[in-house]
């Protein structure tokens, strides 16, 4: 029939001696060293083969490691042609400006300790990403703006992008409750400001929207999880009162209505992305400083 990829009756491939010429031109390029070319060679492979196929299923498989080697052979080779102290001196060359911007904004205390906070967020991407044994390299800071951790993304599961963008807030919301801490026990405003501003700064981090990392973590999400975090959204809002879930939620509703819906649930990833806004709306909550913080 049309379109049959292989025959019902005793499997073999329709399309068998494309898919042996097309693997052997993936193979002699990977032999040659060009991974990424090799690379799209084999997902050329993927419209051939039935989607269920174990040569389809190993396929992917192997685009994803040939990926990360092409990955790592990038950052070996970008690296290399750098002096060492450059390429360790940069996250921090890049911090001093963004620390004096703040702190002549908001004071020399706030402005540095806002920065560290910023610091813990993106750390939180970084170690997390290392930690699936991902390249990525140090945070940047943008003044003024923010920062971000440089890491390639390119064969990896929607799961695993939306849980490494939750990372950051995840740091965030640890770096506010030791803030809070410390200003239960001292008493000193300016820790329980510092909370506030990292609680407000990472839950306005998780709009799902955009480059966000609440946007990123969404595209791992149905429509029936996106319509769970805009139910939990809205729920939060009544509950703490807080202006910033109004535009988690208009997000969240914005999503519901996108078609860019994964092959696959993710009520891990959907779990992880309301408890973090839940622990941070508890700190915006019982923090005596109103606003952002700032």
């Amino acid at each position: 029939m049309p379109g049959v990829l292989a025959c019902g009756s005793c499997h073999a491939l329709v399309h068998g001696e494309e898919l042996d010429r097309l693997s052997a031109l993936a193979k002699e390029l990977e032999a040659k060293g060009q991974l990424q070319a090799a690379r799209e060679q084999w997902l050329a492979c993927l419209p051939l083969l039935p989607r269920d196929s174990k040569q389809a299923h190993w396929i992917r498989d192997h685009a994803l490691q040939l990926d990360l080697r092409a990955d790592a052979m990038e950052q070996i080779n970008r690296t290399s042609d750098e002096s060492g102290w450059v390429r360790n001196l940069r996250p921090l060359l890049t911090l001093i400006p963004f620390v004096w911007i703040y702190a002549l904004a908001y004071g020399p205390a706030f402005g540095v300790g806002f920065a560290l906070l910023v610091l813990v967020h993106e750390m939180g991407h970084f170690i997390d990403i290392k930690l699936r044994g991902l390249p990525a390299d140090m945070p940047v800071f943008l003044p003024g703006l923010g920062a971000y951790v440089r890491w390639r993304a390119l064969g990896v599961s929607l799961q695993t992008r939306a849980a490494v963008s939750l990372a950051g807030p995840l740091a965030g919301l640890i770096g506010s409750l030791v803030c809070w801490a410390i200003w239960l026990k001292t008493g000193d405003g300016l820790w329980a400001s510092l909370a506030r501003a990292s609680a407000w700064l990472n839950l306005l981090n998780l709009v799902p929207v955009w480059i966000l990392d609440g946007g990123q973590a969404a595209l791992a999400l149905s429509r029936v999880e996106r319509i769970v975090l805009l139910v939990a959204s809205l729920g939060l809002l009544a509950v703490f009162r807080e202006p910033v879930f109004i535009v988690i939620a208009a997000g969240a509703l914005f999503r519901v209505f996108l078609k860019d819906y994964p092959e696959r649930p993710s009520p891990g990833i959907t779990f992880y992305f309301v408890s973090v806004l839940l622990f941070l709306a508890v700190v915006m909550r019982f923090v005596p400083v109103q606003g952002s913080g700032m």
